[in-house]
């Protein structure tokens, strides 16, 4: 590769870990400067993003999230009321009521909240577990609303108005159906062309609704809108007078069924009543979670002594390279955000093991085309294409495992724990992130390491 590119790199690496370091530093650092006549004391702020461009506004959080085993948060238990509901349609009912919470969780970014149907046989509760939770109150009024199921149809926006307006000004017509008046969603077959779809049911006065509706929008979409969230919106192609209709698109079975939960989540609305609230330590406990970072900070310590005494130069690069690994993963864990438990943590001490692994990998591979009488930065270079496909299987095998635990189809009979995925989304974040460090951070280091060494 030629000196310019190398040096292109270098800067782009050199500015990566500059961007880490800041969206990794401490909210404040205090600075006091106390010399000679010069006086001052002041807090370094850590920046915030926060921009907005005509409409558009963006505002991130930068802040790590941790799970109940390292933060603790809150516990609500909720009484269902299924009063309402015809036997036959409690299991879908609960079924929906679940995700439906499940998805509010999410509005507070808490991957690894805890959701569980506890059944009883008075009456079935509801138990909510959320990590790091500061706003009870607001928690507990949100997870207790009835879902709320309406539909819009599709408006004319005005050209001058096209780059402002919204998905609620494109579809502000007003067509009085709500989720009331929806009886059930159900996933069919169609039988001509075997693609899954979406059934909708409406009662009387819903079909009656639906049917002048339909008649006002051929050729137009009716939006449906479940929490004021957006869920879909079909075209209307004919008139509907059964209170019927069916809800097609390129849908996977999966994709079917959780729209229909969503749809049957407003359709089927089972009120909640808040029985407690009690906040909840940390799992683990302060002494176990402090003996385990002290562990896993001794390992990595251990780990670069072990790099630097048995590769000299080359593990110090090495080490520069897991420094800008370890940057990049929090500074992504923060952005996406991801919620750490220990077990996640646990995955990207794995994963520096991994990126280590590959590095000596790759020095052995050097070490050998050395011993040949090879130039170093042939050597550099050999070492790295040699030792690219045990390093491509190794992390290969790992992604398959890392993928089988995190189970993202949510197959039956494989584990779905929060916990565990946590440790898998950690694992596959880190590999991936390692590789890019090893094959493209101390591999450019090493370039200009050997550009040094033949001067």
């Amino acid at each position: 590769m030629n000196n310019k590119r190398t040096k292109k790199i270098f800067w782009a690496i050199l500015a990566l870990g500059l961007l880490g370091l800041v969206i990794n530093m401490p909210q404040n650092i205090p600075i006091k400067i106390h010399w000679w006549k010069i006086n001052q004391e002041y807090d370094l702020k850590k920046p915030k993003i926060d921009f907005s461009w005509g409409n558009f506004n963006f505002k991130k959080d930068l802040d790590l999230k941790y799970g109940l085993d390292l933060a603790g948060g809150v516990r609500l238990l909720f009484e269902i009321d299924s009063s309402e509901i015809n036997q036959e349609d409690k299991d879908k009912a609960t079924v929906s009521l679940k995700e439906n919470i499940e998805r509010r969780v999410n509005i507070f970014g808490l991957s690894e909240a805890n959701v569980q149907i506890l059944k009883e046989e008075e009456s079935d509760r509801l138990i909510v577990e959320l990590p790091g939770i500061e706003d009870i109150d607001q928690a507990a009024s949100l997870m207790g609303q009835t879902a709320k199921l309406e539909f819009f149809g599709e408006v004319e926006i005005p050209p001058e108005a096209t780059e402002s307006a919204t998905v609620y000004d494109l579809f502000s017509k007003e067509t009085g159906l709500t989720g009331s008046n929806l009886t059930k969603s159900d996933v069919v077959i169609n039988n001509n062309t075997g693609k899954a779809e979406v059934a909708l049911e409406f009662d009387e006065t819903g079909a009656k609704l639906f049917e002048k509706a339909t008649q006002d929008m051929i050729g137009k979409r009716i939006a449906i809108f479940l929490d004021s969230g957006l869920v879909t919106f079909p075209t209307v192609n004919d008139v509907i007078k059964d209170g019927k209709a069916i809800i097609s698109g390129n849908f996977d079975l999966k994709e079917a069924k959780s729209l229909s939960a969503q749809l049957n989540a407003g359709a089927l609305p089972m009120p909640i009543k808040l029985i407690s609230q009690d906040k909840i330590g940390a799992t683990l406990g302060k002494d176990s979670i402090k003996k385990g970072l002290r562990a896993g900070m001794v390992g990595l310590i251990i780990l670069a002594m072990f790099m630097i005494g048995n590769y000299g130069r080359l593990g110090l690069i090495a080490n520069i390279g897991l420094l800008v690994y370890g940057l990049i993963t929090l500074s992504l864990y923060r952005l996406i955000p991801i919620t750490l438990t220990f077990p996640g943590i646990v995955g990207f001490i794995l994963s520096i093991g991994m990126a280590v692994d590959s590095n000596i990998l790759i020095f052995e591979r050097m070490k050998e085309e050395l011993r040949k009488g090879r130039p170093w930065s042939v050597a550099m270079e050999l070492g790295f294409g040699k030792a690219w496909d045990s390093i491509k299987d190794a992390n290969v095998c790992t992604l398959i495992t890392g993928l089988i635990l995190f189970n993202p189809l949510n197959w039956k009979f494989l584990n779905s724990s929060g916990m565990v995925r946590g440790f898998a989304v950690t694992l596959l974040l880190g590999i991936g992130i390692s590789l890019f460090t090893g094959i493209v951070v101390t591999r450019n280091l090493l370039r200009m390491f050997a550009k040094e060494k033949q001067s």
